[in-house]
């Protein structure tokens, strides 16, 4: 499906947005193809066309993974989805997550600095999601964001905020091997872990290193998460870890909903939430493969 997405041009997503967009305020209604493209001033063809291309499923695919009877499911399932997880071990060094990645943790002393003494090396690429921003320090990847076409400059300072005293380099092409990997299904190998460097407090890090137990297609919710940490009165600064989650999509943030069962919120955008656990629902049938991590903190 990966590679079908990568034919998909900037222009392609900025038409699926505006679907998603309608399917998400209308999916009690179930609108038709003919509603849809209607409303983003396309053929029905067309959509279905550059849709399909984008997602690797067809729109009303698309709808009825998304609508919020789909989310409950998800949120009934999630408490002993991290129950299980941990009984069985996930936490261990290779079983975290659908990426296969390794992570470690930045000194306290290191974070405190707020990223003095660190270079981040960054690039702007294609992904199935809009442009995404990549991140790259020594240790792996620092960051990854979203941008649509023509805020890149907004994305690239809220991230260089987060560590103001690093020193910024752009160099794609150091940064496109990680794009690659990490939007791509196939390359996504355990014998050749993704080394992330996850920059936070000590709080915020175990956070992070929970979400990396979600498994694809599933969700938890902020409370779930705060009583694994054994804070079961932490859910709002849970909350707060998540939204300042520095590595979107490889640690999936956006596979956590809220009590009753809604998206809430997305740092990066609710209709991107919506289009990445849409495109998770596609990736559902394929063989599983999980993720390790690392820490800058």
């Amino acid at each position: 499906m990966f590679q079908q997405s990568l034919e998909a041009t900037p222009s392609d997503y900025a038409y699926v947005k505006k679907a998603l967009s309608f399917i998400s305020e209308n999916w009690r209604e179930q609108p038709s193809l003919d509603a849809i493209a209607a409303e983003v001033k396309l053929s029905p063809s067309h959509l279905q066309r550059i849709f399909t291309r984008w997602a690797g499923l067809s729109p009303k695919a698309f709808l009825q993974a998304l609508t919020l009877d789909h989310a409950r499911a998800m949120l009934r399932d999630s408490a002993s989805i991290l129950d299980t997880s941990y009984e069985v071990g996930l936490s261990g060094p290779s079983r975290l997550h659908d990426l296969f990645v390794t992570h470690e943790g930045m000194t306290p002393g290191s974070y405190k600095a707020q990223g003095l003494g660190l270079t981040i090396f960054y690039g702007f690429h294609p992904s199935p999601f809009g442009i995404a921003l990549v991140m790259v320090a020594e240790q792996g990847l620092a960051g990854l964001a979203f941008a649509d076409e023509g805020e890149e400059k907004t994305t690239l300072a809220d991230m260089m905020s987060r560590w103001p005293n690093a020193r910024y380099r752009e160099d794609s092409a150091r940064t496109a091997p990680f794009a690659t990997r990490v939007f791509n299904p196939d390359a996504w190998n355990s014998n050749q872990p993704l080394r992330v460097v996850m920059i936070g407090t000590d709080f915020e890090i175990r956070v992070w290193e929970t979400l990396l137990r979600i498994p694809l297609g599933k969700a938890a919710t902020y409370s779930d998460i705060a009583a694994h940490l054994g804070k079961p009165k932490a859910a709002r600064a849970v909350g707060a870890a998540v939204g300042k989650n520095p590595v979107s999509f490889v640690v999936p943030c956006h596979r956590v909903l809220g009590k009753s069962g809604s998206l809430c919120g997305y740092h990066w955008g609710l209709t991107r939430k919506r289009a990445i656990l849409g495109w998770e629902a596609g990736l559902r049938s394929r063989p599983r493969v999980a993720v390790e991590s690392q820490n800058l903190a």
